[in-house]
């Protein structure tokens, strides 16, 4: 299969658009600001490349999982806009894929961050 420039241009051009869509809803923007708090942590804290690697990881898989929640609400919207219990059910289990992945991450992040602040301390 042949890449054109063009083609490539134009998925890029899409998913920056899809971006500035996600970056327009509350909760992505929420994100947004606790992986720069945790960020600014890390790299005050001085944490190893591992515990990087680690960071990184989970930052990348909640916002793609908080912009998926968005696309599953947005699509459910569209195809079912009377809010049927079916849909709410959807919806909630999305949150929930979302939630796991944070308790998930804020564990992992007290595993690798609070050593290093009682240490401070």
């Amino acid at each position: 299969m042949k890449l054109s420039c063009q083609k490539l241009k134009q998925s890029l051009k899409n998913a920056f658009w899809g971006l500035k869509i996600a970056l327009g809803q509350h909760s992505f923007l929420l994100m947004i600001l606790i992986t720069l708090l945790v960020l600014f942590l890390a790299w005050f804290l001085k944490i190893s490349f591992l515990e990087w690697l680690i960071v990184i990881l989970l930052i990348g898989l909640i916002l793609s999982l908080e912009v998926f929640n968005t696309v599953l609400e947005k699509l459910l919207d569209f195809i079912e806009p009377n809010h049927s219990p079916r849909v709410k059910e959807i919806k909630d289990l999305i949150a929930a894929a979302v939630l796991v992945i944070c308790l998930i991450s804020l564990v992992l992040g007290l595993i690798i961050f609070l050593p290093k602040l009682i240490a401070l301390f």
